[in-house]
């Protein structure tokens, strides 16, 4: 019995193993229901996947952090981001998505490449989603209509770029310091003048008022030298300067045109390694093109029109001038300038002011936390060209496109509202591009002046028919700085930029612009005349 019942086991376990090896030799396995189910589901389900294209490596990391959040925000798509290269760039996105199985469903691109994205159907009509509030609640105007083009928004600001003034606040609180302490002086020694016409000689005090404390300087001494260090505002520091006044002075100091800079090198004693007062990049038409961006209309306020050109005027011809008499105050060679040695001398002290763009922010700080940077700055918006000509920077937008070719427009879509509606909160932070979004709020209040900069900026134009626009003014402002007649420069340009996009050629009337008087002989002879008035009065 006990035989026959180990049989009965032995045979048992044979079957079983028998049925295991005929079910593994057909590739199956033997798992509990619910874990054959969990193997056999996808990844991610039942979701598409969007590719994100984008040409900036700096936006790598973000971009990666961001598909990672949304991914885990809902349910119906996986975001991808795929870096390529900026070469040929909408070329690359066109034959991708004719030929290739993973179609960009969207990219960031400048503003002022939409319209040969728009043309090429690669670029659609975004949707905003019900229940986003107006674009107008996220933007500003000047970034709405970057990423507009004919009336329709064909992508989502993203960030912009465009450039601001920059100053050393350290140099102009050591001058404002030296200024107000040498007003004191002057109050202080106009004061015991008068004490002395008033009262005669002050009588040294005897030892019984020295006993008793007076001090044997007069009253009304003590009161005049009390009222001019005296400050509601702040403590006095031991020269009776407080911080406020010298705050409130260097606010008065920031230039409000050139006139006002040039003014400010005249009177300003320098430190012995500054090296300038004012320098910028006068090679690159990025941190030029405030001298004409307010009177040069090229597209309108969307940069789309091609009925809307006005490159050659009055205006124009009048801020090349002022921008051609500065090479005579500040001599900057074109060929061997460049922005990076510009911001280093910066960083160095060697300069008072400069234009930057917004990267400047981040290597400034960086070069603090290293100890490179042993001052502060601060910036401002850059000065009008003179008390009648306003200054206006050139910006460039980033938008978010959505291809018209993706077979998920609106899942891209709605990614594309998270990217530059809902994230951009530290996308400063962890790529040093500033955000379109208006209610960012920032650590470096020296963002502010970009902002302010940026909302009132002339757009870069979309049209494929100026696209060699920049590399032609820059080439005319090369030529003015040497000493070309700004007139003749302008109208040559204008000339050029219309015969393209008209397509015939085109003719621009002469505009006569009488030269102005030099300011600088008025102001030599105002010096002579003054000082020669002054000898006189010293003869008499």
């Amino acid at each position: 019995m006990i035989i026959k019942r180990r049989f009965l086991t032995v045979l048992l376990i044979a079957c079983v193993v028998g049925g295991l090896y005929a079910i593994s030799s057909r590739g199956l396995t033997v798992e509990p229901k619910e874990e054959t189910e969990e193997i056999e589901e996808p990844l991610f389900g039942h979701r598409e996947t969007l590719y994100l294209w984008y040409t900036d490596e700096a936006l790598t990391d973000y971009l990666n952090s961001v598909a990672v959040a949304y991914n885990d925000f809902q349910d119906e798509a996986r975001v991808i981001p795929v870096h390529t290269s900026g070469a040929e760039y909408l070329e690359t996105i066109n034959q991708a998505s004719l030929h290739s199985e993973e179609v960009p469903d969207l990219y960031i691109v400048g503003n002022d490449s939409l319209e040969k994205a728009y043309l090429a159907g690669l670029a659609s009509e975004i949707r905003i989603p019900e229940g986003v509030l107006p674009m107008s609640n996220f933007f500003t105007d000047t970034a709405i209509h970057a990423a507009t083009y004919h009336d329709k928004q064909i992508g989502y600001p993203f960030y912009f770029e465009t450039s601001s003034f920059l100053y050393n606040k350290t140099y102009l609180e050591d001058w404002a310091c030296a200024q107000i302490e040498a007003e004191l002086d002057v109050a202080a020694a106009e004061a015991a003048e008068a004490e002395l016409a008033q009262n005669g000689p002050v009588e040294e005090a005897g030892e019984e008022g020295a006993e008793s404390g007076e001090s044997g300087s007069p009253e009304g001494t003590e009161t005049a030298d009390a009222s001019q260090t005296e400050n509601a505002e702040g403590t006095p520091d031991a020269d009776g300067i407080n911080e406020n006044a010298v705050a409130e002075r260097v606010e008065e100091a920031l230039p409000k045109t050139i006139d006002d800079i040039l003014a400010f090198a005249d009177v300003y004693d320098a430190p012995e390694q500054v090296e300038a007062i004012f320098k910028w990049d006068v090679s690159d038409i990025f941190y030029n093109y405030f001298f004409v961006g307010n009177y040069i209309d090229v597209g309108g306020i969307a940069g789309d029109r091609d009925d809307s050109i006005n490159i050659y005027n009055e205006d124009a011809i009048r801020c090349m001038r002022v921008y051609q008499d500065l090479n005579q105050f500040f001599s900057i060679d074109t060929e061997e300038i460049s922005y990076a040695d510009i911001l280093q001398d910066f960083i160095d002290g060697k300069i008072v002011y400069t234009v930057v763009t917004t990267d400047a922010l981040a290597k400034i700080e960086e070069a603090k936390a290293n100890g490179e940077f042993q001052y502060e700055y601060g910036t401002s918006l850059i000065p009008n060209v003179n008390e009648e000509l306003v200054s206006r920077s050139l910006s460039v937008t980033q938008c978010i496109v959505v291809n018209g070719y993706s077979m998920h427009k609106d899942m891209a879509n709605d990614f594309a509202v998270y990217l530059s509606c809902y994230n951009a909160d530290n996308l400063y932070d962890r790529t040093g591009k500033m955000p379109a979004r208006t209610d960012v709020i920032f650590d470096n209040e020296n963002v502010q002046a970009f902002i302010a900069e940026y909302e009132k900026s002339a757009p870069n134009p979309k049209m494929i028919g100026t696209s060699n626009y920049w590399v032609e003014m820059e080439i005319a402002f090369a030529r003015i700085w040497v000493g070309n007649d700004a007139n003749a420069e302008l109208k040559s340009l204008s000339e050029k930029i219309m015969t393209q996009v008209k397509g015939e050629e085109y003719t621009e009337e002469y505009i006569d612009v009488p030269e102005d008087e030099p300011e600088e002989e008025e102001y030599v002879d105002g010096e002579m005349a003054e000082e020669t008035e002054g000898d006189a009065k010293g003869t008499e």
